[in-house]
């Protein structure tokens, strides 16, 4: 949840719905500004306090986990996030296409100069296509845990909702094999795939919500919403489903999890 959004009171009733549904909140910044990096340890601390200030207040839930704005972060937003207790990060994007999607987002947009010098980090570099597709720990057995947004094993193209269902607008019959391959992938490799969801999958052309320029929002919402199911279903078909926390709760109770570090960002420690 965007802070500033849970600030809103028009959209209490629904933040509320949503946590008494035992669905679990998380912290995705206050201003969903995708230039994190940019901000300084101020800034961050304000960032990530006032969301979660927020949300706890029209929900009871305390957020435990966080995602990046545009999949950005630092060491000085990990470092908070600890200090702060959260269990998880969710910010990395381990796919080699982040700059293609960076190019595209850029093309489809009307974006300043300057607008696009902040966003110059948006969805990450070729490099971050080498991280780990696994849970792992920044820093040291005590460091933050990791859970990365799965990308295909092997491939590291994206798997999540948005770039399915822009697949589809070429052809559904691709979009549905592609993503059926991918969880196949992910059994055979032994990767619990952590599948994002954006507010803009169950939207379509008809909401009329001016923002044309993202991926399939050409597409009309019954569309979106039709895939979406048989996709989800899927999933759910094939994999125990649960929220982020158990997720995280899961792993931290492991024997052993890889660790990275942060400056290089290369393995430490592998998994037995």
């Amino acid at each position: 949840m965007v802070g500033q959004d849970a600030v809103l009171e028009k959209n209490h009733e629904a933040l509320r719905a949503i946590a008494t549904a035992g669905h679990e909140i998380g912290n995705h910044s206050f201003s969903h500004e995708p230039w994190l990096h940019l901000y300084g340890e101020q800034r961050i601390h304000e960032e990530i306090e006032s969301t979660e200030l927020n949300i706890a207040a029209v929900t009871g839930q305390r957020s435990v986990g966080f995602r990046g704005p545009g999949f950005s972060f630092t060491e000085t937003v990990l470092t908070v996030l600890m200090e702060r207790g959260y269990l998880y990060d969710a910010s990395t994007f381990p796919t080699f296409l982040g700059p293609l999607a960076r190019l595209y987002y850029f093309l489809n947009s009307n974006f300043s100069k300057e607008n696009r010098k902040k966003r110059a980090a948006l969805f990450g570099s070729m490099r971050d296509g080498l991280r780990p597709l696994r849970p792992y720990r920044w820093g040291g057995n005590d460091g933050l845990l990791e859970i990365p947004l799965t990308t295909m094993p092997i491939l590291r193209t994206p798997i999540h909702l948005s770039y399915l269902l822009y697949l589809s607008s070429f052809s559904l019959s691709l979009a549905v094999e592609y993503f059926r391959a991918a969880l196949a992938l992910c059994r055979l490799t032994r990767v619990s795939p952590s599948i994002l969801l954006h507010p803009l999958d169950f939207l379509g052309e008809n909401d009329k919500v001016g923002l044309g320029f993202f991926p399939a929002m050409k597409l009309p919402r019954e569309h979106k919403l039709c895939l979406v199911s048989e996709m989800l279903k899927l999933f759910c078909d094939q994999f125990q489903v649960v929220c982020m926390r158990e997720h995280a709760q899961h792993v931290s109770e492991a024997p052993r999890t890889s660790v990275i570090d942060f400056r290089t960002r290369t393995l430490v420690k592998g998994n037995p």
